[in-house]
């Protein structure tokens, strides 16, 4: 039996060759994978760790948690402490650090190290071991500055140069007074990092006096952990803590390798579509192979075998087949991994240097996956062959399903339906985050009982397309009566495409909606013309309203600032605003009282008055950071949402009570409404600075588009796998299809049926089909993305359900452009057959 399976293998190399190669691009996108997030893991945790070379014990400050009326705060690492820890036993020296976020433009004015990668620090002493000099000295004062190599090459500054930069707002302009490398993992992604003096980068970060962490080196014959036990010792345990080198690297490497855990299982769930999509190939091909040798099969049940061997032979075959299509995959995806590294890098991103990671895990996996899918497939086709009995086998080349089976198949089918409706439909009445099991299980009953219904329902919606088949007289007739000829076939055809456009489809009604639901909320929530933020949503300096406040044209503004405060013993964050004029630059829907914010006045969000119980008229005492308190009322309670929420009280109550006031944002609104001309007068305002963005209701809702649009690319792309594996599968079934009617073919061709015609009832059989899976795929998307919007609508009250009819006529049409492709090679193939030698086939 052994020998048998695979000489069957090869004798049907030629039609086993889809099957090779869908299951191949399966495990291909998994082990593509694995490679690809294992490299770029392992060159930034090696990155990290060179980092972490040069500190034997790292100081951090206790942050000291809220309660009761008082408001937590983080300790601060002071000088006297850095002098102390410089001087315990076994130390050999002390550094303070300084972080924070400085944005450098390049000499074209544009930000260099994106939004959210642009670093800054400070540089110690007149030397620092930690930032070797290439060229140039130490920064010395607020005049002067530091680049890392590879910002100050991109940005085309040399020692001398004017740099401009930003950290909060303001622009500086300090001469470059050296340049550095460093083994910053975030550098080595694309990011840029600038280095002051010691004092000018705590008055620039907010940090006046004190550090951010003080790293302390051992002295020679000291290990790591004796030094942490004295630094234990000689600093008060309430305001720090301490944390070995070794510690911070592997706590480092573990959160590189989360934050990988998150894209490898992304990655991996759409290879694992790819590859349920390729078991419908796999099934199609052995059912029709297992159908082809029927006699055969009985044969050897005749002479002897037991349906056990018969079923192990289908499964030998499925293992050789599984076997070189995860070689063959996994060779691919050393491939795919290695191109995708490469592919960050014209993304202008860049990666630290690294080997390729294969790891044994990638191999077994790889090679697991492949033989495992193949065999899982092909084991139902086997144990149907084997249950057929030698004498009906070897009388009949074809078993047809009894009617039993069908209608076992069919309630079977409505059963899962039914369970998967009812648990989606159940999800869209509960909270948000109980529904998530739900709909998740009500999604997958949904599918696979469409799947097994779809025999069933391939008859009627197929048969609706007769009308424009007649169209194509004889070629169109038999085209419709072939796609219905054998329903399981045409349902393992259809399911394949089917998956991936039901996806495809529910994604884009999800983001359609949530566009629209955002751009109702900021055209009904924001007064203002515009809104004035850092480019990486970080604090912006009180001088940046200042500035917007005096600029030409404007004729209301406000900052939103933020602020920390305990009510009644829970923590809430307080929004600091400019009362006279904040109504005239929002437009929140008030459910109780008036929006009048000033003096004690305040007013807040639905959620926080019904947690707190509170109404207008309500009164509570809030305790702010600096340990005062202030009773304050409650003028009026607002409907909030994502963009504007919480409670607001005028800045000139909240600021006398803040350390370090800083603005999230700031509201403006100008005398002649958005437009370009009012725009730039803002920017020139504020210097021309590529870290602020001042964006108007349009702009913030680009943005967000943006952020959309990337996403439904990458699913796009990522689903785009499973589409080409259920081409594949269209290919493959009508090839052997086209072998399995040879004889019908060539009785065709003998009474007067023409190769064109030929041609065109194989690729209208195939057009039919894809366009039956098309339907089946956006009927389900649809579902499934109104079902995802209701939850959504309970937490976004502007949520709107959106079709994109013009998208889904587009993915249809794909469809159908899909079976049109795929029947290319077949239906040539058909058209070619020697009529003579077809009849004669068996």
């Amino acid at each position: 039996m052994f020998r048998t399976a695979l000489r069957n293998v090869l004798a049907h190399k030629a039609r086993l060759l889809m099957t090779v190669l869908a299951v191949m691009l399966g495990v291909a996108f998994v082990s593509g994978t694995l490679v690809f997030t294992n490299t770029i893991s392992d060159a930034y945790q090696k990155s990290s760790a060179k980092g972490f070379d040069r500190v034997d014990v790292a100081v951090q400050p206790e942050y000291q948690d809220s309660e009761g009326d008082k408001v937590g705060k983080r300790a601060e690492l002071s000088r006297a402490l850095l002098d102390r820890a410089a001087g315990v036993p076994g130390a050999a020296s002390a550094t303070g650090v300084v972080t924070g976020f400085t944005a450098v433009a390049g000499k074209d004015g544009k930000l260099v190290g994106g939004d959210w990668q642009s670093a800054g620090g400070n540089y110690w002493g007149t030397k620092d071991a930690r930032y070797p000099l290439v060229s140039g000295h130490a920064p010395h004062g607020s005049g002067e500055v530091l680049l890392d190599s590879r910002t100050a090459e991109r940005a085309g500054y040399k020692v001398g140069d004017t740099v401009r930069l930003s950290v909060d707002g303001p622009v500086l302009t300090p001469k470059l007074a050296g340049v550095f490398t460093t083994d910053d993992g975030n550098v080595a992604a694309g990011g840029s990092l600038a280095l002051f003096d010691t004092s000018t980068a705590q008055t620039l970060f907010g940090k006046k006096g004190t550090f951010d962490e003080i790293d302390v080196r051992a002295s020679a014959g000291t290990s790591q952990s004796a030094l942490e036990a004295a630094l234990d010792k000689a600093l008060p345990s309430h305001l720090v803590e301490t944390t070995t080198g070794k510690r911070l690297a592997d706590d480092q490497a573990e959160a590189i390798s989360a934050s990988m855990s998150g894209l490898r299982q992304m990655l991996l769930v759409f290879a694992g579509i790819a590859l349920f999509v390729g078991t419908f190939i796999i099934a199609n091909t052995f059912t029709m192979l297992v159908a082809q040798r029927t006699r055969e099969l009985a044969l050897m049940r005749a002479v002897g075998a037991s349906r056990r061997q018969v079923t192990r032979s289908v499964l030998i075959e499925a293992f050789a087949v599984g076997a070189v299509a995860g070689a063959t995959g996994l060779a691919a995806g050393v491939g795919i991994g290695a191109g995708l590294r490469s592919l960050l890098g014209s993304f202008g991103a860049s990666v630290p240097d690294g080997p390729l990671v294969i790891s044994p895990g990638t191999v077994l996996t790889a090679l697991a996956v492949g033989v495992l899918v193949t065999m899982l497939a092909a084991w139902l086709p086997g144990r149907r062959a084997a249950k057929i009995p030698p004498v009906a086998a070897m009388s009949s080349v074809h078993a047809k399903a009894t009617t039993k089976s069908l209608v076992l198949r069919n309630t079977l089918g409505a059963l899962f339906s039914a369970a998967g409706v009812a648990a989606v439909l159940m999800g869209t009445t509960m909270d948000a985050d109980a529904a998530e099991g739900p709909m998740g299980l009500g999604a997958v009953s949904l599918i696979i009982g469409v799947f097994i219904l779809t025999p069933l329902l391939s008859r009627p919606l197929i048969a609706a397309a007769a009308p424009v088949l007649r169209v194509f007289g004889v070629a169109g007739k038999l085209a419709r009566q072939n796609s219905v000829r054998n329903p399981r076939r045409t349902a393992a055809t259809a399911s394949a495409l089917m998956i991936g456009l039901t996806l495809i489809t529910g994604m884009t009604v999800m983001a359609g909606s949530l566009q629209t639901s955002i751009d109702k909320m900021a055209s009904s929530a924001i007064r203002a013309d515009y809104v004035v933020s850092m480019a990486n949503r970080g604090p912006l300096s009180p001088g940046v309203a200042t500035k917007l406040a005096a600029a030409d044209g404007v004729t209301a503004s406000s900052p939103l600032r933020n602020g920390e405060s305990r009510i009644d013993g829970t923590t809430e964050y307080l929004t600091g605003v400019n009362g006279p004029v904040i109504g005239r630059l929002t437009d929140l829907k008030v459910d109780d009282g008036s929006f009048t914010v000033g003096g004690t006045r305040v007013v807040v969000d639905q959620d926080t008055a019904r947690d707190h119980g509170w109404r207008a008229g309500s009164a509570f005492t809030a305790h702010f950071e600096d340990g005062k308190a202030r009773r304050l009322t409650v003028a009026g309670v607002y409907e909030g949402n994502d963009m504007i929420s919480g409670i607001m009280l005028d800045n000139e109550v909240l600021t006398p009570h803040l350390t370090d006031p800083a603005d999230m944002q700031v509201m403006v609104k100008t005398a002649d409404g958005a437009s370009d001309a009012a725009k730039d007068r803002l920017e020139r305002a504020l210097g021309t600075n590529p870290a602020v963005k001042v964006q108007d209701k349009q702009d913030i809702s680009n943005d967000i588009a943006k952020m959309f649009t990337l996403m439904l690319n990458m699913v796009y792309g990522l689903l785009g796998m499973a589409v080409l594996v259920a081409v594949l599968g269209v290919v493959n079934t009508l090839a052997m299809s086209v072998f399995e009617r040879a004889q019908e073919i060539g009785m065709l061709r003998a009474i007067g049926l023409d190769r064109r015609s030929v041609k065109r009832m194989v690729r209208l059989e195939s057009l039919v089909i894809s366009l039956f899976g098309g339907v089946l795929g956006i009927g389900l998307g649809v579902f499934f993305g109104w079902a995802a919007g209701e939850l959504l609508s309970t937490k976004m009250p502007t949520y709107e359900l959106v079709l994109p009819w013009g998208r889904m006529a587009v993915f249809l049409l794909l469809a159908g452009t899909v079976g049109i492709l795929a029947a290319l090679w077949p239906a040539r193939r058909a058209a070619r057959l020697n009529m003579l030698a077809a009849i004669k086939a068996e």
